[in-house]
């Protein structure tokens, strides 16, 4: 898609220093600016490619001064980085703005189908899923019996969705996400082995809630796995049946939560968390990467190591860690009788 510097000045309020007819058709940073291309500049420390970028484009504070001659057009705005990030918002919803149903898709005929939605070849809607209205479901989605999806939702190519699962308006799954697969489990028996333990429970997605690449949340073994409002998943993300996370949390990369634990709202917890089952997490909670919770966690507490604990305290232990061979040599030094 092609645009001019005059309709991107127009999408973002702002003004339009140099020629306003200068097309552009790509993004770019600004140290790799190409012809036709679309940069901006918020960090001061980058402020020196302007003046020899190739980018035909660039969007910059309202307060940038230039020190000598800029070839690219400028657009001012109150805040490059913000304004930047709301034009890939708005190019990826003109992007993936399709409408209509594509043959080769499979739709139950008890199925109800919204309004101005897009179905792609290879999607499979099972019987009496129910799908909003601006609903886009991408190739080689599967959604099973029962499943609702609300308005505004987007399902990226191969999301699974299993039976009796609900997700909610104006959210995004990304490709390969599971939903709704069987908790993990199991009860030991006589014969010392593993007899099933049947997952009879669903999941439960609210509004606006954004879930990456490849992760996988389980239905419930009875009653609901719940994902709050406003709830953020990175990529490769497992969470356990009959988890409950608290609105506005998010969740960075490879992080497992085990099976029942409830964990509040606008928490931050890293990459590589791991949490133990039938835990608490209190509200506005922040756990660093790599760490490992096994006890209930205070609201508003900040976490690391593993077991994780105070990251103040965490932070004090890990000196003396540093520091351990010394130390072991000289109460080795001091237990022999050397001075």
């Amino acid at each position: 898609m092609e645009f001019t510097a005059r309709q991107i000045a127009e999408v973002l309020e702002g003004d339009t220093v140099g020629n306003p007819e200068e097309v552009v058709d790509r993004f770019a940073k600004i140290e790799e600016g190409t012809t036709r291309s679309l940069s901006f500049l918020a960090n001061p420390k980058y402020t020196h490619y302007i003046y020899d970028t190739a980018s035909s484009v660039v969007i910059v504070n309202r307060d940038f001064e230039p020190e000598k001659k800029v070839a690219a057009t400028l657009i001012r705005v109150d805040d490059a980085y913000q304004s930047f990030a709301r034009l890939l918002n708005w190019y990826d919803s003109l992007r993936s703005n399709k409408e209509g149903v594509e043959s080769g898709a499979f739709i139950d005929e008890s199925a109800q189908i919204g309004e101005n939605v897009f179905i792609a070849s290879g999607v499979y809607i099972g019987p009496n899923v129910v799908i909003g209205d601006g609903v886009k479901i991408f190739p080689h989605c599967y959604l099973g019996d029962n499943v609702r999806i609300g308005a505004g939702t987007t399902l990226f190519a191969g999301v699974r969705i299993e039976y009796d699962c609900a997700i909610g308006q104006n959210c995004r799954i990304h490709g390969g996400v599971t939903i709704g697969g069987d908790g993990f489990g199991f009860a030991p028996n006589s014969e010392e082995t593993y007899d099933k333990v049947a997952q009879i429970g669903n999941v439960v997605v609210e509004d606006n809630v954004e879930i990456g690449a490849n992760t996988t949340i389980d239905r419930a073994t009875i009653g609901s796995t719940i994902i709050k409002k406003g709830v953020k998943l990175d990529n490769l993300i497992q969470i356990a049946h009959n988890v409950v996370i608290g609105e506005h949390t998010v969740i960075a990369a490879q992080t497992g939560i085990a099976g029942s634990v409830k964990v509040g709202k606008n928490c931050m917890i890293g990459g590589q968390v791991g949490i133990a089952g039938h835990l608490t997490i209190g509200d506005n909670v922040k756990i660093a990467a790599q760490s490992g919770i096994s006890s209930d966690v205070k609201e508003g507490s900040v976490l690391m190591g593993s077991p994780g604990f105070s990251l103040k305290d965490f932070r004090k232990s890990y000196i003396h860690f540093r520091k351990l061979s010394d130390l072991v040599a000289r109460i080795e030094a001091l237990e022999s009788g050397e001075k």
